[in-house]
């Protein structure tokens, strides 16, 4: 069954002496694994910088139901980014990003309306001028919101605690260690006020955005099996 879909590139990596292993979330098909031969010539249809993290790519392949790993019969760039590869600092978020997204949607299966904010966030980092200091953190808490485990915020009053584990908010403190206390518990109401929009209006400092991704990324640890350190996360850290 040959399948035409749009395409997110997550991660990358070289395979032997001409080959790379690609992996993908595809907007038909969800998580798909590809393996592609790489040549160094002009002419080749098949280039290694299609793949750069957060590439978002217009692909073809026949389907094999039975394969973990599939092959490309066209790879084309569906929407050219005009500043993230050129601009170290967007081009640190969109690898740390894509690195996290990755793991987050490892089994993740058709899903439209995840596809489509990844896109648009994509697309919003690339268009944006100035002042995305906070795009990293606003992109991870409302990714929450596709994942399932996004958190609830109808019982949020200020000198809350935060109990990791259920996703909701207390009045008491919980009988376990998974939860913040209610200074740590008021960032996390706070990002989920912000978007892409407004997010500028939000200042913080370089410890209070380090201090509250790692909040997080310890609350996707909890929700999703074997979610790792992120190797690009130190890079991140330098920088906002």
């Amino acid at each position: 069954m040959v399948i035409k879909t749009k395409a997110i590139v997550l991660h990358a990596f070289k395979f032997g002496e001409n080959k790379m292993m690609i992996d993908l979330l595809t907007e038909q098909q969800g998580r798909v694994t590809f393996a592609a031969r790489i040549s160094n010539s002009p002419r080749a249809k098949v280039k290694k910088q299609y793949f750069q993290p957060f590439a978002v790519l217009d692909v073809e392949y026949d389907y094999r139901q039975k394969a973990t790993i599939q092959t490309f019969i066209h790879v084309g760039i569906a929407y050219p980014l005009g500043s993230i590869p050129f601009d170290s600092y967007k081009l640190s978020i969109s690898f740390f990003l894509a690195e996290l997204t990755a793991y987050a949607t490892r089994d993740e299966q058709t899903n439209a309306p995840l596809f489509n904010y990844i896109v648009s966030s994509i697309e919003w980092l690339d268009s944006c001028g100035t002042t995305f200091s906070n795009f990293h953190l606003v992109y991870i808490v409302h990714l929450l919101r596709f994942l399932g485990f996004y958190p609830n915020l109808e019982a949020y009053e200020e000198g809350c605690y935060f109990d990791m584990r259920s996703g909701c908010y207390s009045c008491t403190m919980p009988t376990h260690r998974d939860f913040l206390a209610p200074s740590d518990a008021n960032l996390v109401a706070t990002f989920s006020r912000m978007d892409y929009a407004n997010m500028h209006l939000f200042k913080m400092s370089h410890a209070d955005r380090n201090r509250f991704c790692e909040i997080v990324l310890t609350y996707y640890r909890l929700h999703i099996p074997k979610f790792p350190e992120l190797k690009s996360l130190k890079v991140l850290r330098e920088l906002y």
